[in-house]
């Protein structure tokens, strides 16, 4: 009994901190207003099971008014149990729709054998959740990618694609037509997985297609677990730069405004002249 006690305190405390940062990020970011229908994409991973919870958790005392709808999206992947998430989130009383597609057969049919299938796949999947977003007056897509999703991909671009990108905490879609937030992204993934055994969530594994893991985001998972076991605390001063960039100590013309510095000097220098006389003048 005590134990379960313990268990039951523990538990509160994380969802509270899990509360405090996913709030934190959506007013910096301005995620959720008023009126707000927010679709929440749920997968059936942790991520996506600890977003919608807290979302719901957040609604009940938030100052706006928004609404919630959770959205699954059931790519017939042989031996998915369909039955899990509806019977899920109806136990829950949350609005839902599954949106059926068959989008395993395509990614099968398209994709080399042995060669990933994730790249494809996620952007069948995300076609689909887009079209639904349009047809059903949604106004912001609720993704469940976390604080290590984002500096994973900093890295990716960084050592395979030569670009100073990771993943925006909101962005417009590239049509310009949907909102797409990520409210977990000033939370640690250590704390999601403890977070889904505790609320014992009903997991579905994403590994029901044969597809294995991006070789590329395993290899950045990987040297950035060592850097954490070394260094703790590394992941998040890595995100913390993040939000403090400095674009005139980087090399990229395109927001910075070097060509100017000459003019600047000048204003500088002549502003520099006025102060000085009129502190002798003075």
């Amino acid at each position: 009994m005590r134990q379960r006690a313990t268990q039951s305190r523990t538990l509160t405390r994380l969802q509270a901190r899990l509360r405090g940062e996913v709030g934190k990020a959506i007013e910096d970011f301005r995620m959720i207003g008023p009126g707000d229908r927010v679709m929440v994409c749920l997968s059936g991973g942790k991520d996506s099971y600890t977003l919608l919870d807290i979302l719901l958790s957040l609604k009940r005392s938030a100052p706006v008014d928004f609404d919630l709808v959770a959205v699954n999206l059931d790519q017939k992947q042989p031996g998915f149990p369909a039955h899990v998430l509806p019977e899920y989130l109806a136990a829950l009383g949350v609005p839902f729709h599954v949106i059926e597609q068959d989008t395993y057969s395509v990614v099968r049919r398209v994709v080399p054998q042995g060669r990933t299938m994730c790249g494809l796949c996620s952007r069948l999947r995300r076609g689909a959740l887009y079209r639904f977003a349009a047809g059903n007056g949604i106004t912001k897509i609720a993704l469940g990618h976390h604080r290590e999703d984002i500096v994973e991909t900093l890295f990716l671009n960084l050592f395979f694609g030569g670009r100073l990108k990771a993943m925006a905490p909101k962005l417009l879609s590239e049509d310009g037509r949907h909102v797409v937030i990520r409210p977990l992204a000033y939370v640690a993934e250590r704390d999601i997985e403890r977070y889904a055994r505790g609320r014992n969530f009903p997991i579905i594994p994403c590994k029901l297609c044969g597809s294995q893991d991006n070789l590329q985001r395993r290899t950045i998972k990987s040297m950035l677990a060592q850097w954490e076991r070394a260094w703790p605390g590394r992941t998040e001063s890595i995100f913390s730069a993040l939000r403090h960039l400095e674009p005139d100590t980087l090399a990229d013309p395109r927001h910075f405004d070097f060509a100017g510095l000459e003019a600047r000097r000048i204003c500088r220098m002549s502003m520099d002249e006025e102060d000085r006389l009129q502190a002798i003048a003075g």
